[in-house]
Formats: structure tokens, C-alpha cells, sequence
């Protein structure tokens, strides 16, 4: 596999606030899947909006993140904030679809918050970012084109 490539800022986030904003997508996509509550959705849509196109200190999501890292007192090295917003405004297009989805074809809406889901699990336990495949191996060859 060659090395991936990532969108590039001088704007860094902490580590550990990155991943617990993670794992509270992971809660709030199972709190979606276990309880088919499809209004979650566009709540999650939102947070992911607010990350990846506005400021991420207005994120619910990233608010609680800083508070509970704050609490432990561990915010980690600094990450690059560029593949993190890219990563956001992929998770919101996923969040948009699985609403959208919901009201016309719940299984697949259901299928698209589950993959969301385990590229923010991918994130929060392996600190995999899997919005840097997407854009080493889709954004890049097509902005080449």
C-alpha cells in the first residue's frame, strides 16, 4: 500500500479530544441503531457540519470531548486539523444520507450509520483515520485529472 496523503494545515487539534469525539459518534450511531430514533441523525449531521465547515469549538460532540479530556488531563500530541475536517465533512454527507435514507429505506439507512460508525470506532481505538484513504485514493486522483 503506498503511503497515504493527507490535506495539510497549520492549524493542529489534540489527539485525545480527536478520538473521544470518536467514540461519542460510535455511542450516538448505536444509540441510533438500537433505538431507531431517526431524528439522532441530523443531530449527528450538525456536529459534523459544525466541524468540518464552521468552527469545532461551537461541535457538541468536540465541546463534551474537550471537557472529558480536560478532566483526565491527557490531551495527547497535536494532530494536523486538516484530514480531521476532511474527515468531518465526509462523516456529514454519511450522517445527511442515513437520515435521508431513514424515512424511505430504514435497512440501508441503518447499513450507512453502521459504516460511519466503524470508521469513527477505526478512529477512536486505532486512531485510523479512514478519511485519508478516501482522500489519498478518490480526492487526489480525481483533482489530478
Amino acid at each position: 500500500m503506498n503511503a497515504l496523503v493527507c490535506p495539510v494545515s497549520t492549524e493542529r487539534v489534540p489527539t485525545n479530544v480527536v478520538r473521544i469525539t470518536g467514540l461519542l459518534v460510535v455511542l450516538t450511531v448505536a444509540a441510533f441503531a438500537l433505538t431507531g430514533i431517526h431524528w439522532i441523525l441530523p443531530f449527528l449531521a450538525m456536529d459534523f457540519a459544525i466541524r468540518g465547515f464552521g468552527n469545532p469549538r461551537y461541535s457538541p460532540l468536540g465541546r463534551l470531548a474537550s471537557w472529558l479530556v480536560a478532566r483526565v488531563g491527557s490531551p495527547g500530541p497535536p494532530l494536523d486539523r486538516a484530514p480531521k475536517m476532511f474527515a468531518a465533512r465526509v462523516g456529514f454527507l454519511f450522517a445527511a444520507a442515513a437520515f435521508g435514507l431513514a424515512f424511505v429505506w430504514p435497512p440501508v439507512a441503518l447499513g450507512v450509520a453502521l459504516a460511519l460508525g466503524t470508521f469513527a470506532a477505526l478512529e477512536c481505538v486505532f486512531n485510523f483515520c479512514v478519511g485519508c484513504v478516501v482522500y489519498t485514493y478518490v480526492v487526489l486522483p480525481l483533482a489530478h485529472r
